[in-house]
């Protein structure tokens, strides 16, 4: 059992709430919108694994830096962290674009 790749995925997670912070762009811009929006994220991105699992589509490969822990056939411990930075990113994203957007259109 190896907490490596969680790991990566929360030092990956904590850089995305320090940018987040920095900048205002998500949590700290809106923090209810940011959680039903994040949780609404998850909720789908977890039906579609659920439905690819189901469907055989996706399997779990066994790695040596995963930490084992199963939440359920085929779906990984690690699987919840990393549908939350996706989730996360593209947020912060979203945000970082819509600024520039933003901040183009002022200069015309």
């Amino acid at each position: 059992m190896s907490f490596l790749y969680l790991g990566a995925l929360l030092a990956s997670l904590a850089g995305m709430v320090v940018l987040d912070w920095r900048y205002r762009l998500f949590f700290w811009r809106s923090p209810w919108r940011a959680v039903v929006v994040m949780l609404a994220g998850l909720a789908v991105f977890v039906v579609w694994d659920v439905a690819g699992i189901a469907l055989g589509l996706f399997t779990r490969g066994e790695s040596s830096i995963m930490t084992g822990v199963l939440l359920g056939h085929e779906f990984p411990l690690e699987e919840i962290f990393f549908l939350a930075f996706l989730c996360y990113l593209t947020m912060n994203l979203f945000a970082v674009f819509e600024r520039l957007l933003a901040a183009r259109k002022a200069d015309r």
